[in-house]
């Protein structure tokens, strides 16, 4: 990871560690809170980070590493999308 945070421009050291740090935060919280924060954000959001966006983030580090260490990366951040209490449906792509 310290290398790919090194080699790519969208990436600072540390930023992979952080954005696993805020999905696992978030998804621990209550459905209550996650519903809170989806439907109308979170102020913390603007000082702390989005975990949202951070998971984004990790989907792209994953696709941007070797195979074998996106395995181990999916490993852990499956586990934590596991935890997630908001099933959304599927996006279609059409604006639905």
């Amino acid at each position: 990871m310290a290398h790919l945070e090194r080699t790519r421009n969208y990436l600072q050291s540390g930023d992979v560690t952080a954005a696993v740090r805020l999905w696992r935060d978030h998804v621990h919280r209550s459905e209550r809170q996650q519903w809170h924060d989806y439907e109308w954000g979170n102020v913390h959001w603007y000082c702390c980070g989005n975990p949202l966006e951070a998971r984004v983030l990790l989907d792209t580090v994953m696709n941007a590493m070797s195979p074998r260490g996106a395995r181990e990366l999916r490993k852990v951040i499956n586990k934590l999308d596991a935890a997630y209490r908001i099933h959304l449906p599927p996006h279609d792509g059409d604006g639905g």
